[in-house]
C-alpha cells in the first residue's frame, strides 16, 4: 500500500480559499475531499484544479455534445481520440480536428496563436496521420480599435512563423473583424493529416506493468494553469498578468518530433501516445489510463527539465510544448529509445502502467499525489446549467440606417476587410510545401491531392457569427449549410465535420441558451447532410467585463474528391458561358455585411429548408461529374455582386454582362439562405435545370471577355478596377499602402 501523500515543505495550506484561487467552486472543493476522503495535497490541488477546468473536462458541455451524430459508414476514429479519423479510400485515412487558442492569443498574439498551431499538429501526429494541412478561423475586433493591429500582426505571424518552420502548409482561413472581438479575439487552429488504415495509433493505455516513456523537448515554467486560470475564465483588468500562463513554441523541435513519432510507431512498440496538451503531464497520463480503465504511476524525478528547482506542482501542470507520452510495450524501451535519440530528442521511462486504477506521482521518494483516476477523467463535474433566452434578441451593432447607391454600396462592401481579399493575411502563410495543394486560400475550398491515388481533398473552415447572434440555431445550421457549398462548389463530396464552439460564460443562462441552440442547429444540419461530427472543441469564457463575444461556431469541413481530375475554380473561364444562379430561397439582407455598413439588416434570419439545401449539394456534385460546369463559386460575404466579381478575378481577368436581376439591394446585396454562381455553356442550361430541380435556377447573364462589369442600367464598371479596391481593401486599414 502506498504511503499516504504530503505536501511538501514550504507548500501553501490547502483550504476552500486557496482552492477557489485556483478555480474549483466550493461544491467542486467539497467533491474533492470526498473523492480522496482527506484534505489533498498542494500537487494534487493543482492536479483537480486543471483536469476539472471547464478547458478539460467540458463540464458545462459534455451533456450537450452527446446529442451529435458521431458516426458513420467512413468513420474510423472519432470522438475520444485525439482527433477524428475518416476512411477516404484506397487504403487512405484521414485525420482531422479543430480547436481553440483563444485566450493565449489575445494576452501573447505571437507565441498564443504559434502554440495553437503546434498543439494542433500534435493532436494529428499522434494519431499515426502525418500532418499535411492546416487552416485557421481568425476574429479580432474593429480595425479601429488600438490593440487590433498589434494582435492582428501577432496571431498571423506566429502561425505563420510556426506553420512555415514545421513544414505544414496553411491551405485555408477566414478573418473577421467586428467589435464585438474587441476584448477577446478567436483563434482556431485546425490541421489534416493522412495514414495507411491500419497504421491509426490510440491514446488508451493498456498493458499492466508497460513503461511510460517521455519524449520531445524538456519541461520549464511556462504554460502553468493555462488550462484552467487563463482559458476556463473571463478576462478582467488582471489579464495582462497571465502572460506567464502563455507557452513558447518551438517548431523546429517540433519537426524533429513529428519524424520522431512517426518513425518509432512503424516498430510496433507503442501500445498508446498523446500529446502534452492542456494540462500536460496531467491531462496525457490521467487520460490515457482513465480510458484503458487503469492506473499511472510516475515518477517525477526522471522528468528532464529546461530548468532546476521545479516541484511536482510546476511539473505536473507545464504546458511546455513538443512533449509527447507514450505507453511502450515492455522490453521494448531501448527500441523506442533509439529512435528518438536518432532525432536528438529525449526518452526516458517515467514511469508504468498499474492494475489499481489510481493516478500516482512521487518526487525524491515520497508520494506526492495518489488520486483515482476516474476522478481526473470519467468522473469530473457534469453540469446541467440553467439556460433561457436573452431578454432581448443578441444582434450585432449594425451602422446607423441609410440606403446608398449601388455604385457606392458595392465599392463600400468590395473595400470593406470583411469582404475584401485577405491576401495580405495568406501571402506570409506558405500554402504549398509538401506538394500537395492544387488550390490554395482565396478560394471557397482548398483542394489537395494525395500522391498515389486518384482521390484527393477539399476543405473549408467557416462561421458566421452575426447570423449566429440574431439566431444561434439557425446561424449554426446556415454555417454548416455554408460550409457543404463550398466543398461541393469544387466537386467534393462533404464528408465530416470538426468544429469549435466558442461561446461566453456558459454560467450566464443566456449563453448557455446560445451554445445549447447552437449544438442543436449543428446536431440537426449534420444529420440532414449525413455528415459525422468526428472531433471538436468547446470554447466557454470568451468575454471580457461581463461582454461576451458574438455565438461564434466554427465548423470546419472535409470533402472528398473520386476523381481529383474532376475538381473545379471559382473563377470564369470561357468568355460567352452563360452566368447562372441557383438559389435555395430569396436572399435576405439579416446579418449581412450591407447591414453592418449601412443598417439596413432583417430583424429575423430566414428560414433555412434542409432538404433544399441538401439538393442544392447534390445537383453540384452531379453536375460536377457530368462536367456540366466551367465554374463554381458560393455567395457569402457582401452578397451576388461581389460573389461575380470574385468569379471574374481570374489570373485573366474577365467580365460579366448581366441582364436578369433586378437592380434591388436585396438582389445584389442579400447574403442568405443560398445562392451560387456557376457558368456553363448555353446548351447545357436545360440540363442543369432538370438536375436542380425544383429550385430556382437562372441565367442572368453572360461572361465576356471585356473586363467590366455590366449590370443593365446601374454598372458599367472596370473589373481592374473594382479588383484594385477589393485587393487593397486590408492593406489600406492597416495604412500599408
Amino acid at each position: 500500500m502506498s504511503a499516504t501523500p504530503a505536501s511538501l515543505p514550504g507548500e501553501p495550506a490547502v483550504d476552500q480559499a486557496l482552492a477557489r484561487a485556483h478555480g474549483l467552486s466550493a461544491d467542486e472543493y467539497a467533491a474533492v475531499l470526498a473523492r480522496l476522503g482527506r484534505v489533498p495535497t498542494f500537487t494534487e490541488l493543482g492536479v483537480f484544479a486543471v483536469m476539472w477546468s471547464e478547458h478539460c473536462s467540458y463540464k458545462s458541455s459534455r451533456k450537450h455534445l452527446r446529442m451529435l451524430p458521431m458516426t458513420g459508414p467512413r468513420v474510423v476514429g472519432g470522438p475520444g481520440e485525439n482527433a477524428g479519423a475518416l476512411e477516404i479510400g484506397d487504403g487512405w485515412v484521414a485525420v482531422f480536428k479543430i480547436e481553440s487558442h483563444n485566450h493565449p492569443s489575445y494576452v501573447e498574439p505571437y507565441q498564443g496563436a504559434a502554440t495553437g498551431v503546434g498543439g494542433i499538429i500534435r493532436d494529428i501526429f499522434t494519431m499515426g496521420a502525418r500532418p499535411v494541412a492546416s487552416m485557421n478561423s481568425l476574429k479580432f475586433g474593429a480595425l479601429d480599435h488600438p490593440r487590433t493591429r498589434y494582435l492582428l500582426s501577432g496571431v498571423v505571424g506566429g502561425i505563420g512563423g510556426y506553420g512555415n518552420c514545421v513544414g505544414v502548409p496553411t491551405v485555408a482561413g477566414e478573418v473577421m473583424f467586428d467589435a464585438a472581438y474587441n476584448g477577446n479575439i478567436l483563434v482556431n487552429a485546425f490541421c489534416l493529416g493522412l495514414a495507411r488504415k491500419g497504421e491509426l495509433q490510440s491514446a488508451r493505455a493498456h498493458g499492466v506493468g508497460n513503461p511510460v516513456i517521455y519524449v520531445g523537448s524538456a519541461t520549464g515554467r511556462d504554460g502553468i494553469h493555462g488550462a484552467s486560470l487563463l482559458a476556463s475564465a473571463e478576462f478582467d483588468a488582471a489579464s495582462a498578468a497571465k502572460r506567464p500562463t502563455v507557452q513558447v513554441g518551438d517548431p523546429f523541435a517540433e519537426k524533429l518530433l513529428i519524424e520522431a513519432c512517426l518513425e518509432a510507431m512503424k516498430t510496433g512498440a507503442i501500445v498508446a501516445i498523446q500529446d502534452m496538451g492542456a494540462a500536460g503531464l496531467t491531462s496525457s497520463s490521467s487520460e490515457m489510463a482513465g480510458r484503458g480503465g487503469l492506473g499511472i504511476e510516475l515518477d517525477l524525478d526522471r522528468i528532464p527539465l529546461r530548468e532546476p528547482g521545479l516541484t511536482p506542482y510546476e511539473i505536473l501542470l507545464s504546458e511546455s510544448q513538443e512533449r509527447m507520452l507514450l505507453v511502450v510495450e515492455k522490453g521494448r524501451e531501448a527500441e523506442v529509445a533509439a529512435v528518438f535519440e536518432k532525432w536528438d530528442l529525449h526518452a526516458l521511462v517515467v514511469g508504468r502502467i498499474t492494475d489499481d486504477g489510481r493516478w500516482r506521482a512521487r518526487y525524491r521518494g515520497q508520494v506526492v499525489a495518489d488520486i483515482p483516476v476516474k476522478a481526473l477523467s470519467s468522473e469530473a463535474p457534469l453540469y446541467d446549467r440553467p439556460a433561457a433566452p436573452p431578454a432581448a434578441p443578441l444582434r450585432a451593432a449594425d451602422a446607423p440606417a441609410r440606403a446608398p447607391a449601388p455604385r457606392e454600396a458595392l465599392r463600400a462592401l468590395l473595400a470593406s476587410p470583411n469582404v475584401g481579399s485577405k491576401r495580405w493575411v495568406f501571402r506570409q502563410y506558405d500554402a504549398i510545401v509538401q506538394s500537395n495543394t492544387l488550390a490554395g486560400p482565396g478560394g471557397d475550398a482548398a483542394v489537395l491531392r494525395i500522391k498515389g491515388s486518384r482521390r484527393g481533398l477539399a476543405l473549408t473552415v467557416d462561421s458566421n457569427p452575426r447570423a449566429c447572434a440574431l439566431d444561434p440555431y439557425l446561424g449554426t445550421v446556415a454555417t454548416v449549410c455554408e460550409a457543404a457549398r463550398n466543398l461541393a462548389c469544387t466537386g467534393a463530396r462533404p464528408a465530416g465535420i470538426t468544429n469549435c464552439l466558442n461561446y461566453g460564460n456558459p454560467e450566464r443562462a443566456e449563453i448557455m441558451w446560445q451554445f445549447r441552440r447552437g449544438v442543436e442547429g449543428l446536431r440537426d444540419a449534420a444529420i440532414a447532410f449525413e455528415l459525422p461530427v468526428v472531433s471538436g472543441n468547446v470554447s466557454f469564457y470568451n468575454e471580457t467585463a461581463g461582454r461576451a463575444i458574438l455565438p461564434t461556431p466554427t465548423i470546419a469541413m472535409v470533402g472528398i474528391f473520386e476523381e481529383i481530375g474532376q475538381r473545379l475554380a471559382i473563377h470564369f473561364r470561357r468568355p460567352g458561358d452563360c452566368i447562372v444562379i441557383i438559389r435555395t430561397a430569396a436572399p435576405s439582407m439579416a446579418a449581412s455585411e450591407y447591414a453592418a455598413l449601412f443598417g439596413a439588416g432583417d430583424a429575423r434570419l430566414a428560414p433555412i429548408d434542409l432538404n433544399r439545401e441538401r439538393r442544392l449539394i447534390e445537383g453540384l456534385l452531379k453536375a460536377a461529374e457530368r462536367r456540366l460546369l466551367n465554374s463554381a463559386h458560393d455567395v457569402a460575404d457582401g452578397g451576388l455582386l461581389v460573389g461575380l466579381l470574385e468569379a471574374c478575378f481570374g489570373d485573366h481577368a474577365l467580365g460579366a454582362h448581366l441582364d436578369g436581376v433586378d437592380g434591388s439591394p436585396d438582389e445584389l446585396f442579400g447574403e442568405g439562405p443560398s445562392t451560387v454562381i456557376i457558368s456553363a455553356a448555353a446548351d447545357k442550361v436545360d440540363a442543369l435545370r432538370e438536375i436542380f430541380a425544383p429550385l430556382e435556377v437562372r441565367v442572368i447573364g453572360r461572361v465576356t471577355s471585356q473586363p467590366r462589369l455590366i449590370v443593365g442600367t446601374l454598372f458599367d464598371e472596370s473589373i481592374n478596377e473594382l479588383r484594385l479596391l477589393y485587393d487593397q481593401a486590408l492593406p489600406r486599414r492597416l495604412e500599408l499602402t
